[in-house]
């Protein structure tokens, strides 16, 4: 069996701009339980959807034993069962 592989990543890099007198810690990190609790899984929700209309191509989830708060991988794999190389 032969196989290729290529590499692409979606990075992304969140910020929170609080005022001038701000004193830190006062919100928690409530922007950042946002985006893991609502925002985060928004996205992700919505590649799988969009992977679902391209059917010939497989997507899971690999661990490769970084936290998911850090990193999701999506593995997708297309497999060719013909010569024909669609």
């Amino acid at each position: 069996m032969f196989q290729e592989e290529e590499s692409f990543n979606l990075r992304f890099s969140l910020e929170a701009t609080f005022p001038d007198d701000y004193e830190g810690e006062d919100d928690e990190k409530a922007w950042l339980t946002q985006w893991e609790s609502q925002v985060k899984p928004e996205i992700v929700k919505s590649i799988f959807q969009t992977l679902e209309r391209y059917p010939e191509w497989a997507a899971r989830f690999r661990n490769r034993g970084v936290a998911a708060s850090d990193e999701i991988e999506i593995v997708l794999e297309k497999t060719y069962a013909n010569p024909s190389f669609n």
